[in-house]
C-alpha cells in the first residue's frame, strides 16, 4: 500500500458506507464515477484542507468529486 493511500476507506468501512449511497447507475447520463473513490477523496480533502483543484490526480478530475460532494451534502 502506498504512503498516500493508508487513510483510504478499509473494506470493513466500505461495507458499511456503501448501502448508504445512491445506486451506482444513474437514471440518465453517463455512468458515474466510483463512488468509493469519491469518497476518498472528499476526506484526502477535508484531512488535507487542500483546495478542490489541488487533489491529487489519482481521484480523478476534481470537478467529478465536488460536484459529487455538493450533490450528496444537499
Amino acid at each position: 500500500m502506498a504512503a498516500d493511500e493508508r487513510h483510504d476507506l478499509k473494506d470493513a468501512e466500505w461495507a458499511l458506507l456503501e448501502p448508504l449511497l445512491p445506486d451506482c447507475t444513474p437514471r440518465r447520463g453517463g455512468r458515474w464515477s466510483d463512488h468509493r473513490l469519491i469518497v476518498d477523496a472528499v476526506r484526502w480533502r477535508v484531512r488535507t484542507g487542500c483546495p478542490w483543484r489541488d487533489l491529487p490526480d489519482r481521484f480523478g478530475p476534481w470537478q467529478t468529486v465536488y460536484s459529487r460532494h455538493r450533490r450528496w451534502c444537499a
